[in-house]
């Protein structure tokens, strides 16, 4: 039976959407009363898993669900060894580094040497700030990164931006974008290059749905 990794948060009710346009029903993950993480979709044709976010690729990598539905933003900083099909074209937001209104920082490459950037993304800002050539310390922070240069812990953080109202209610303001993100369908490799359960099929089906939406 094909397993389906899907994500708990603010893709799951597009990701449950999309793939109900192609057959699959795992809309009992949106019941306030469930509490089930496993269950088939109503034609008892899948399985769907709910989890984190960023246990989705892990779920995929390591086989125990042949697709997946993630944000790149996850992607990109965990680089799993999965297949990366399609763009679905939901979830919108952008990876961003940001200061202090009242800071004198224009654009990160204004911030003084080995200044201190906090940010639950590690890998990326730590990647981001590699390629200006510019030495920073990277503070992991996993509650509200925004605090950081509220109480003077930082100069920056490098934080996913949707509206940008968090920044704004905070005083703080975007000075550079590293990448933008949205909802992409994963596939794990080996499943994909031999058509398990005819994956091939539903991943057509899936990328002209997600065409169709956008």
């Amino acid at each position: 039976m094909l397993t389906v990794a899907l994500p708990k948060g603010e893709l799951l009710k597009h990701s449950i959407r999309l793939l109900q346009s192609v057959g699959l029903d795992f809309s009992g993950f949106l019941d306030s009363g469930h509490r089930q993480l496993q269950i088939n979709d109503t034609s008892g044709k899948a399985k769907g898993l709910l989890v984190r976010a960023q246990d989705v690729p892990v779920y995929v990598e390591y086989g125990q669900a042949q697709l997946g539905i993630v944000g790149y933003d996850v992607l990109r900083e965990k680089k799993p060894q999965v297949a990366q099909l399609v763009d679905l074209g939901f979830g919108y937001c952008r990876m961003s580094v940001a200061v202090k209104k009242s800071s004198p920082y224009k654009s990160p490459l204004d911030l003084p040497t080995h200044s201190r950037v906090a940010s639950k993304y590690i890998n990326c800002a730590r990647d981001y700030f590699q390629s200006l050539d510019l030495p920073v310390e990277i503070v992991p922070l996993y509650g509200s990164v925004e605090l950081g240069p509220i109480t003077g812990m930082s100069e920056a953080i490098v934080d996913l931006v949707s509206t940008g109202r968090t920044l704004q209610e905070n005083g703080l303001t975007e000075i550079s974008t590293l990448y933008e993100s949205t909802a992409r369908l994963i596939a794990h490799p080996l499943s994909y290059r031999l058509n398990k359960d005819n994956l091939s099929d539903l991943i057509g089906k899936l990328r002209e749905s997600a065409l169709v939406k956008a």
